[in-house]
């Protein structure tokens, strides 16, 4: 459920997060919602992005899944190394 927040700051820090927010096609709520995130967060859960965490769970993978392999092969793509 989400609430109304009334937050009061200096009208260029508005005006330039604004312009962020479109920039990264995000709106100024979402992103002082996952800076208030990353604020109450515990320790074990703060290297996972937020949009990772709405995926835990919804994606499964086989079994024999080789996370080292897929790396690799992922860099190998990317870098050509």
């Amino acid at each position: 459920m989400n609430t109304k927040l009334t937050l009061s700051l200096e009208k260029e820090v508005i005006e330039k997060a604004k312009i962020y927010a479109k920039g990264t096609g995000r709106s100024l709520s979402e992103m002082v919602e996952n800076y208030f995130k990353s604020l109450v967060v515990k320790p074990e859960e703060k290297d996972i992005h937020p949009k990772v965490k709405k995926l835990i769970g919804r994606i499964t993978l086989p079994e024999d899944f080789d996370i080292k392999k897929a790396r690799e092969e992922h860099y190998k793509e990317k870098y050509g190394i």
